[in-house]
């Protein structure tokens, strides 16, 4: 399979409409647009990058879990540091491909401070914080982290910011959530030069595994990503054609003859321990 670059699907693509009945894509239409990236300045994730070599592990069928324990253990602080360092830089003066960087890159670390902060726990979603935004419960909506002197939560940079500013539904293949369904959390931190390319390698480690999209008895199912964010890859109706760029030849043609079945999701922590 050729893989495109994140410019060329979007090129390709239906255009992701912003508007659903759904609340998280009513959120994304609400961007903060103080943030909108309009300069070039770039951003140095390299301690985040060695955090995740050494704490990303990857299985045989290529799906990776973080060892929140050995974290917690020995590099808790270092992580923490990181988070403060770029919270003290002005994304807004940042590049497109440098912010989008940023931004995902902030949105992981920040999850992953948190759930070593409450580790060990099973979910994300036992971290109640007083609200959790789509999902009901859990730390997504508490204000977290501080960015250009504006306090953000998790759902404001995932839905206010990373969705809304940048509208790329590659997005979602980058924002981890510590949980098994999720799109893995990759080894390698995402800068300017390497976002298209780690966007669109983990979109085929996703689609390719059983908790992106699997067909059986001629029905698909698939992540709830693509229920609840239907809109951001043009609509349900298009959700085949999205995966048909990604996916293995056998594993496409079983996609392009079966009909669209159950979306599912497991919350269970990511935990490599």
């Amino acid at each position: 399979m050729t893989l495109l670059t994140r410019r060329q699907l979007i090129a390709g693509a239906a255009a992701a409409a912003l508007t659903t009945t759904h609340a998280a894509s009513a959120r994304a239409a609400r961007p903060i647009d103080q943030f909108r990236p309009s300069g070039n300045g770039r951003v140095d994730h390299q301690a985040l990058d060695m955090l995740l070599k050494k704490h990303v592990k990857r299985d045989s069928a290529g799906y990776t879990t973080f060892d929140y324990a050995a974290l917690k253990s020995r590099d808790h602080a270092a992580l923490k540091a990181y988070i403060v360092a770029i919270e003290a830089v002005a994304p807004s003066s940042l590049s497109v491909n440098e912010a989008h960087a940023y931004w995902i890159n902030l949105y992981n670390a920040a999850t992953v401070d948190i759930v070593a902060d409450y580790y060990p726990v099973t979910s994300i979603k036992k971290i109640n914080l007083g609200g959790g935004g789509l999902f009901g419960s859990g730390p997504w909506s508490r204000k977290m982290i501080t960015v250009e002197g504006t306090p953000l939560s998790l759902d404001d940079v995932e839905h206010r910011i990373v969705r809304a500013l940048f509208n790329d539904p590659m997005s979602h293949y980058g924002l981890n959530c510590a949980s098994y369904s999720c799109p893995n959390l990759v080894e390698t931190a995402y800068t300017a030069g390497n976002v298209d390319s780690l966007l669109v390698l983990n979109a085929v480690d996703y689609i390719n595994h059983s908790r992106g999209v699997t067909v059986q008895s001629g029905r698909i199912t698939s992540s709830k990503i693509y229920s609840w964010y239907a809109a951001d890859f043009g609509g349900r109706g298009n959700l085949k054609q999205h995966w048909g760029q990604f996916a293995e030849a056998d594993h496409n043609a079983a996609i392009k003859a079966a009909s669209l079945g159950r979306f599912v999701y497991d919350w269970s922590l990511n935990d490599a321990s």
